[in-house]
Formats: C-alpha cells, structure tokens, sequence
C-alpha cells in the first residue's frame, strides 16, 4: 500500500473537514448583524455543529464497522461540502442552524473513523506519520477555513465567504474520494471485552474533563474574538481580525513538541504546566494593545493545543487495550460536547458582560482542569 497516497488522501479529507466545521467563526459578528443575534446566539452556528458532532461519533464509529470505513469516511467528506454550498441560502438563522448541525453529525463520520481506516491500511509499523499528517491537515484546514471566510467575507459578504471555503473544501472532498484505496485491509478480530476497573475509568476521566474544558474554554474565547477585535477601540475589519487564526500555527507547533516535553517532566507537570501556559496567554489577551492581545491568543494557542495532546494521549495509553476504543471514543465525544456548550457559554457571558468576565471564567475552567490532573497524584 502506498503510505503517502493513503496520507495526503486522508490529510485533504481532514482540511476539508474542518475548514467547513469552524468556517463561521469570523464572520459571526457579520452573521450576528445579518439575522438581528446577540453574540450568545450567533456562536449557536458553531456550537450546533460541534455538539452534532460529538453525539454522532460513536454511532458512525459502529456503523462504520457494519457498511465499511472508506464508505462512511467518503459520505463524511462528501456531504458537508454539499451543504456547505447551501448555507449561504438559508432563508433564516434557525434554517442555518439546521445545516450546520447535519454538517456536524456527517463530519463526525471522519472524526470518528479516520485513524481506525489508517490503521488497517497500513498497520501500526507506519501509523504514526500518517496520523501526523492527518492531524496536521486537520488543523491547516481549521486555520485556513477561518482565515479564507475572513478574508472573503469583506469583499463578498459572509455568505460568500462561506460558499467560497465550501466550494475549496468540495475540491478537497473530491481529491480525497478519488485517492482514497478502494479496498482496507479487514481490521483484526476484536478482543474479547473484558472488565474495565472502576479506579481505571476514575483516572482515564481526568483526562477527558482537561479535554472538554479546555475545549471549550479554547472555542469560547475564539468565538468572542470576532466581536472584541471589530467592536470599538480596535474596530479591525473582517479580514484584518481574521488574522487572529493564525496563532493556530503555534498551536501545531506545540502539539509536535508536547510529546517531547512529557517525556522531559514527566506527564502531570506537563499538562499542568500547559495548562498554565494557557491561562497566562489568555490574560494576555484583556490588555488593551493589539500586540499584547495578538501575542496572548498565540500563547494561549500553544498551550491548549499542547494540553490536548497531552491528555489524548494520556487517554490512549492508559486504557486497556479491550478497551481504547471506548475510551478515544469518550474522549472525542466529550472534547466536542466541550467545545459546543462552552463556545456558547463563553460567548453569552461576552454578550453581557464583557471580555474581562469572559477571561475570568474560561480560566476558572481550566484551573478546575489542572485541579483534576493534580488529584490524580493521590490515586497513584
């Protein structure tokens, strides 16, 4: 099997993917002044979608072990581009709010099932790299979704920008269908279950809270920066507060190294000390110069990002091996339910009360996180 068509098919199904999944974000701030929202409802166009997401992984996870990976892999590419087309005629926030949810459960498709297709393609000896490169295309297509909507969205309004990212990331569905492998190898029988202990899951839900917070203490802060960044005394224009995405490449730069850095101070220090590195980045973010704000989103960016990854793999190699993919699963589902119910909260509390507020509870979120890491000492 040839290991980089089945890479770049899978790194341009992942760009596809989740430049459709956060593609409003900049333009919420458009959306929010189109059908009349506060930012609280506006951030719904996101939140929707994740939250989708999240409930609909473990089921298409199952079904893709019934009708086959690549088929449902190909249908998760696939549909969300066609939609994506559409979004821009919604007639009504709520009708939108129905494509974006179905863009959610079809994306979910990928989410769920992606790294379980490569492995049967090219088994665990060549996994790793092509795990690298989906991850890497699913956060290239992340920052460059919003950044192509930011830019588009002056010119061409934020429908356009979002037919303009829909329509590349239709391009790139394609590309993935037509290089995707005809046929996987047959995945290996399961192992029979067996009993997780209690005190396993105990220590495996650490993990999972630092993912759903600091998911969704991450997606909230993202989707108030709109509105900060546009709003008076710094008034950037779409485009220009779009630039903000581009922190994401401290973000795939830190995950590449967080590797490194646990097997340097060992796993709790850290996630503890990534976690703080998130904190400190996003109080950086309530000063009132640009730089110092440009500069924390960065910093914020590069600590989350290393946090996830992190607990990720804190998650998969603590798990039994009966029992990783229900684990994985429950991370995944729960770092999306993270992701919609506080991106939503985060941005109900901007609404009404401000960015220092907002700040003082995404923090509160993630010194929770790093309290639950910390307790894990106790049960060693």
């Amino acid at each position: 099997m040839n290991t980089r068509r089945v890479s770049t098919a899978v790194a341009a199904a992942g760009l596809s993917s989740f430049a459709l999944l956060y593609s409003p974000q900049p333009v919420l701030p458009q959306l929010a002044a189109a059908y009349g929202l506060d930012p609280g409802s506006a951030s719904l166009a996101i939140g929707v979608a994740t939250g989708s997401l999240a409930v609909a992984v473990l089921p298409l996870a199952w079904l893709a072990g019934k009708v086959g990976r690549r088929r449902v892999i190909l249908w998760s590419v696939l549909v969300p581009a066609l939609l994506g087309l559409l979004l821009p005629l919604a007639p009504s926030f709520p009708v939108l709010l129905v494509l974006r949810a179905a863009q959610g459960v079809a994306i979910a498709g990928f989410a769920g099932v992606a790294a379980a297709y490569l492995a049967d393609q090219l088994g665990t000896g060549r996994l790793a790299g092509a795990v690298g490169a989906m991850i890497a295309g699913n956060s290239v297509g992340g920052m460059l979704g919003r950044l192509g909507a930011g830019f588009a969205a002056g010119p061409l309004g934020w429908q356009g920008s979002q037919f303009a990212v829909a329509a590349v990331a239709l391009v790139c569905a394609l590309f993935a269908a037509v290089t995707l492998p005809a046929a996987a190898r047959p995945s290996p029988a399961a192992a029979p279950p067996g009993r997780v202990p209690g005190r396993t899951w105990v220590v495996l839900g650490v993990p999972v809270a630092v993912g759903a917070l600091g998911m969704g203490a991450f997606v909230a802060v993202y989707n108030a920066a709109g509105f900060r960044l546009s709003a008076p005394p710094l008034s950037l224009s779409p485009a220009a507060a779009s630039l903000v995405f581009l922190s994401y490449a401290m973000g795939t730069m830190s995950s590449a190294a967080a590797g490194r850095l646990a097997s340097r101070l060992g796993r709790t220090p850290a996630l503890v000390t990534a976690l703080a590195v998130t904190i400190a980045g996003s109080a950086l973010t309530a000063h009132s110069s640009l730089i110092v704000i440009a500069l924390g989103f960065a910093v914020l960016t590069g600590g989350f990002f290393a946090a996830h990854a992190i607990a990720n793999a804190w998650v998969t190699s603590e798990a039994p091996p009966h029992a990783r993919g229900r684990a994985a699963g429950v991370y995944t589902l729960c770092y999306y339910l993270g992701s919609g119910a506080g991106g939503t909260t985060g941005a109900v509390v901007y609404g009404h009360a401000g960015w220092p507020w907002l700040i003082a509870l995404t923090s509160a979120w993630l010194l929770l996180a790093a309290s639950a890491v910390l307790a894990t000492l106790r049960l060693r």
